[in-house]
């Protein structure tokens, strides 16, 4: 099973084209394809080239009914707090970042992350996708001693050890990866990843 996952994307469209070129079983974005929700059509009119494969989790720049509607007017999965079984794995996604400075539609307390995260702790083989880092890693380094992602983020995954977690949302840290106990953790960016499991 090939499993494709990218966050960031901001109205690139060539970067969008990109990294859906690869064939995959599933496409996972992971928030942020464009900038305080304004141009989602022409995002949209890109990912239907994938339609039912493509699943999408809002970022702070997104809400959730800003993603819920694209996805149904472009065939796509709101993967919102939701999961799916696959290839003997079971994945789940949560969108929104931890408070940024910027009021941005897409953000959550961390009380709010830590409470809409607990229902996957349940999941055996987890897979874990989020739009937000976890807080001090080098997925969420913004600069030097700069950390800006979710202590609730970093919380769940110390605890309950997914087997594998991607995230996005600091642009400084895309490409980085990170050893979190026995979970492996990457900060995709908009060039994404592209994993065989």
């Amino acid at each position: 099973m090939r499993i494709v996952v990218f966050s960031d994307i901001h109205g690139d469209i060539p970067a969008l084209e990109q990294v859906l070129a690869p064939e995959a079983d599933y496409y996972f974005a992971a928030g942020d394809l464009v900038n305080w929700a304004r141009g989602l059509e022409r995002v949209g009119e890109v990912l239907r080239h994938r339609a039912g494969r493509v699943y999408v989790l809002p970022g702070n720049h997104e809400s959730a009914a800003d993603i819920a509607r694209m996805c149904r007017d472009y065939g796509l999965e709101d993967f919102h707090g939701k999961s799916l079984e696959a290839g003997g794995y079971r994945i789940a996604g949560l969108g929104y970042s931890n408070p940024t400075p910027f009021g941005t539609p897409g953000e959550y307390s961390e009380k709010e992350l830590e409470e809409r995260l607990e229902p996957f702790a349940a999941f055996d083989r987890l897979i874990l996708i989020c739009h937000c880092p976890p807080k001090g890693t080098s997925l969420d380094q913004a600069g030097p001693g700069r950390h800006l992602g979710s202590q609730a983020v970093r919380d769940f995954i110390e605890k309950h050890q997914p087997e594998l977690f991607f995230c996005g949302h600091i642009h400084e840290a895309h490409g980085a990866s990170a050893q979190i106990g026995r979970t492996r953790a990457f900060n995709v960016g908009k060039r994404g990843r592209l994993v065989e499991l």
